[in-house]
């Protein structure tokens, strides 16, 4: 599926493209194109527009994770989105499947997490180490297979790696994640891990938006969300 076929939502301020585990959002030391820059140039394509174009990066989603990606195709429309997210006003949904199953069907998970930059990896502390920070999830198991599970979760808070380690600790490593206990990895090195939903208010139009993106084409995704019709 090609990057247009990819596009969720798009209007004037804003653009919503479902990212796959392959694809980092911004530039990094591994001098792949980032998702941003392919947007960019989609979009200088697709309206034939003369020199730069706009495209701000109010979110990121981790390389091996599937799913939502917002882009912002005017200043304003950044610096609006910026606080919405700063403000807790973005709702986001993700889709986790993993390996074993929670004793209740829904809960909530509260850990403090310390992040290890050298290791680009956050463990669960006790709340009075230094650098510890409060984290805080809702989970709900939707679906499950003969081995597999897959959960809702509604993050509070927006830890480095939260919903990965926190899942972890509670000992439902999201499948494919090596870094954080999964004995296997996927092929291609993702994980189960799909930004599935956002909802918030147009930082522009000043209206409700909801933007939901399908699940990698994907066996073991397909599976389970068929399970949910």
């Amino acid at each position: 599926m090609n990057l247009e076929e990819r596009i969720l939502y798009e209007d004037n301020h804003l653009i919503a493209v479902n990212k796959l585990s392959s694809e980092i959002v911004q530039g990094d030391i591994t001098g792949d194109e980032p998702l941003s820059e392919m947007v960019r140039s989609l979009v200088k394509r697709k309206y034939n527009k003369p020199g730069n174009v706009f495209m701000g990066v109010p979110h990121r989603l981790d390389r091996p994770t599937s799913g939502l990606v917002l882009f912002a195709k005017t200043s304003k429309a950044l610096s609006r989105l910026n606080d919405l997210f700063r403000n807790k006003e973005v709702q986001k949904v993700y889709w986790a499947v993993v390996k074993n199953c929670p004793q209740s069907p829904s809960g909530t998970l509260v850990d403090y997490l310390v992040r290890n930059p050298a290791k680009n990896k956050s463990f669960v502390a006790q709340k009075d180490k230094p650098g510890a920070k409060y984290s805080e999830l809702d989970y709900q198991v939707l679906a499950r297979s003969d081995r597999y599970y897959l959960l809702e979760i509604r993050p509070k808070t927006g830890r480095h790696h939260q919903i990965r380690v926190q899942l972890s600790n509670q000992g439902w490593p999201i499948k494919g994640d090596l870094k954080y206990g999964f004995p296997r990895s996927n092929k291609g090195g993702s994980i189960h891990l799909h930004a599935r939903r956002v909802e918030f208010i147009h930082p522009v139009k000043k209206e409700p938006v909801v933007i939901e993106a399908p699940v990698p084409q994907e066996s073991l995704w397909q599976a389970l969300s068929q399970s949910l019709d």
